[in-house]
């Protein structure tokens, strides 16, 4: 009897590419962060149901916001908000990290907020301007990429794109929606 090798979890999967892109070695990023960002237990952040109804209303307007474009994750983030109408906030993901986004501690990470890192190592575009998200609760960040919207599950999407430095986050604009 024969048994099947387990099959490996994201967070495995992801460690694995890192490494075979000369990224990551004994657990951390050639950057010096680790390859691995964990949601600590007591540090979770804000459950859906438990965001305001304008929190709520920016997430609907995030689905509602299709992908401007290829590299254009800021300008995506930044017209969901614009729906909601309390104005228009313009920058890169590395000027909105910069300004914005002033929070590490995952128990400060609510719905609405965006995510940010000021650059990340997956393209000449993300070395320069980094890479923004907005979180949706739930443990789920969603962006735009290659043309897309997704949604993606907190701890990979902050494992993936904080290979070169912390990711933060904060309210856009410093417009709390709570």
């Amino acid at each position: 009897m024969t048994r099947e090798a387990p099959i490996p979890t994201a967070e495995q999967r992801l460690v694995s590419s890192l490494e075979q892109r000369g990224f990551v070695v004994q657990g951390r990023s050639k950057w010096g962060e680790p390859a691995l960002r964990t949601i600590p237990a007591g540090h979770e952040p804000q459950r859906t149901k438990d965001a305001s109804a304008l929190q709520r209303r920016f997430v609907a307007c995030a689905y509602a916001t299709p992908s401007p474009g290829d590299d254009l994750c800021a300008s995506w983030v930044e017209q969901a908000f614009s729906r909601l109408g309390l104005g228009v906030v313009l920058g890169d993901a590395a000027h909105l990290y910069q300004s914005y986004c002033h929070h590490d501690d995952l128990a400060n990470l609510l719905v609405g907020m965006i995510v940010a890192v000021p650059q990340h190592p997956y393209s000449v575009q993300g070395t320069i301007h980094g890479h923004v998200g907005l979180y949706i609760g739930d443990d789920t960040v969603m962006d735009s990429i290659e043309g897309r919207t997704r949604k993606v599950p907190l701890a990979l999407w902050l494992s993936t794109y904080g290979l070169m430095a912390p990711p933060r986050w904060g309210w856009l604009g410093s417009m709390g929606l709570t």
